[in-house]
């Protein structure tokens, strides 16, 4: 199949369904076994620090191995890359599921997530080639339901699945969906060839797994360690650091590194890359926030918590599906901006938060939230590979996909960090004024009696509501952070072009790049 072909794909309704099963089944894949971690602890007599191992060998092998997506669907071809992603992430979750021990899980989730970190960047370039450029935003957003829903329902379907099963089936769920998606692929994707004679960059890519290895593993591992007062955490930054430049250095000076520069030098699509590293910073970090400010803080059941946040993935999957049409017609640009905007707005809401909010609100605010990301996602993958070479698209699909998950592990790992360390120093602060000398606790009142810190149980009621009020206080500090994050994207907007949406045009862009 030529990438640059507009005419009609055979069989596209039956490959758009697989594809975005393939990549709904991947999405759903990062975040599902969260909640089953503590049932899995106690089934392979793993400590907490051992059982995190179960999400972070996944998300380290999956984030090193989405860079070299595109040169081995140009060496073996896109179809057959795909079939065999499918083939193993579909065996190895069956793998996970029946595993025995913490070191046979570990070893089958760093199996799982070599195969399955093909799956997003593949399943994208494979949309944008089955359907013409006029048809690209509708496209785009079938599949970034997928993309954005999935890491969303993960929790609620993995409690669920847990709760009502055991937590192996978390996995299980992988088989229907996984051999569905793979014989239809086998059946209907139009063949496509591979390029024997390349060579793989194995020092770029070396260099660049060493970076990026070094970098999840500093903030997966950070929050446990206290940061940068752990030997550990130091040699990982100082490893990672290393492997980027060396990976720069490599870049620019090789005559055929494996991620093309070329790459690069399309403003769109560099542009695009800082705004979806941006977006990832927030897709993942504010809805890791929410869950426990909803279970914690407002002491909502955790069934109730899960149907609170449900919402906030109906609004991304109605903004999809709304900004496909629109970005069809209008300046995929504004609608950008009108997602951030959306976005930055509710961020902004949830600074007024405190756990007596009504529910109304709650689920108002995250509904835009949701809206403000779909209207930044779908329109991005638009703008961004319009002015894109087609042999490029699959180079470019897994650069997005690495950028969305590095900002993703930023994003929860900074958020997480900063709202520990602002709820132990703000609970310092504010138990400061717990004195003898404070008028609130002079008085021999019922209430003051039970706050009276000379006893055991009005001491830890003191304790509880001082530290209460310090995470509230946290979470708004989170909030902010994330606002200051958000707005500045409104500047990349302005260095990108507004994309043709004529086919005749866009394939002449095309050829002129080439």
């Amino acid at each position: 199949m030529s990438p640059s072909s507009q005419e009609p794909v055979p069989h596209r309704l039956i490959i758009t369904l697989c594809t975005v099963g393939a990549t709904l089944m991947q999405a759903l894949d990062q975040t599902i076994a969260n909640v089953a971690l503590p049932y899995m602890q106690g089934s392979l007599s793993a400590t907490y620090d051992e059982i995190t191992w179960v999400l972070t060998s996944y998300i380290t092998a999956a984030a090193i191995m989405t860079a070299p997506v595109g040169w081995l669907a140009a060496r073996f071809g896109r179809k057959y890359l795909f079939i065999t992603c499918l083939i193993g992430f579909t065996v190895t979750s069956m793998m996970c599921g029946a595993a025995q021990s913490l070191s046979q899980m570990v070893a089958f989730r760093l199996m799982q997530g070599v195969f399955g970190a093909a799956l997003v960047p593949l399943s994208q370039a494979t949309m944008m080639d089955i359907y013409p450029i006029e048809q690209r935003g509708t496209a785009m957003a079938i599949w970034g339901v997928g993309v954005m829903v999935g890491p969303i329902l993960g929790p609620t379907l993995g409690g669920y699945l847990t709760e009502m099963y055991n937590w192996r089936w978390v996995f299980y769920i992988n088989l229907p969906f996984g051999v569905l998606a793979t014989l239809g692929l086998m059946i209907f994707m139009p063949r496509s060839f591979g390029n024997f004679n390349m060579r793989f960059d194995w020092i770029g890519f070396a260099v660049l797994a060493l970076g990026i290895g070094g970098l999840q593993l500093m903030l997966d591992r950070g929050q446990d360690q206290d940061w940068f007062t752990a030997r550990e955490i130091i040699i990982e930054a100082v490893l990672a650091g290393l492997g980027f430049y060396l990976f720069i250095v490599h870049m620019a000076t090789a005559k055929k590194p494996f991620i093309p520069p070329v790459l690069f030098r399309d403003r769109n699509f560099a542009a695009g890359l800082l705004l979806m590293f941006a977006t990832g910073t927030i897709l993942v970090s504010s809805s890791s926030l929410m869950a426990p400010w909803l279970q914690n803080l407002a002491n909502y059941p955790v069934e109730t918590a899960g149907l609170i946040m449900a919402p906030r993935g109906i609004g991304t999957m109605a903004a999809m599906l709304l900004g496909g049409r629109l970005s069809n017609k209008m300046d995929p640009r504004i609608l950008m901006a009108i997602g951030i905007l959306a976005l930055s707005w509710s961020m902004w809401e949830m600074t007024g938060w405190t756990p007596d909010v009504a529910q109304w609100e709650i689920i108002t605010t995250i509904v835009i939230q949701g809206t403000g990301l779909g209207f930044i996602f779908l329109p991005l993958q638009v703008v961004a590979f319009a002015t894109l070479a087609p042999q490029y698209r699959t180079d470019g699909a897994s650069l997005f996909s690495l950028f969305r998950n590095i900002g993703a592990a930023i994003g929860v790992s900074a958020t997480s960090a900063m709202l520990s360390h602002n709820t132990q120093v703000l609970h310092e602060q504010i138990g400061a004024y717990v004195t003898p000398f404070n008028r609130a606790l002079q008085d021999g009142g019922a209430v003051q009696h039970a706050w009276n810190p000379a006893h055991t149980h009005g001491a830890a009621v003191l304790d509880a509501m001082v530290n209460q009020q310090a995470q509230i206080i946290a979470y708004i500090d989170d909030y902010w952070m994330m606002i200051f994050t958000t707005l500045p994207s409104l500047l990349l907007l302005v260095l990108m072009r507004r994309p043709r949406l004529s086919s005749a045009p866009a394939e002449a862009a095309h050829a002129a790049m080439d």
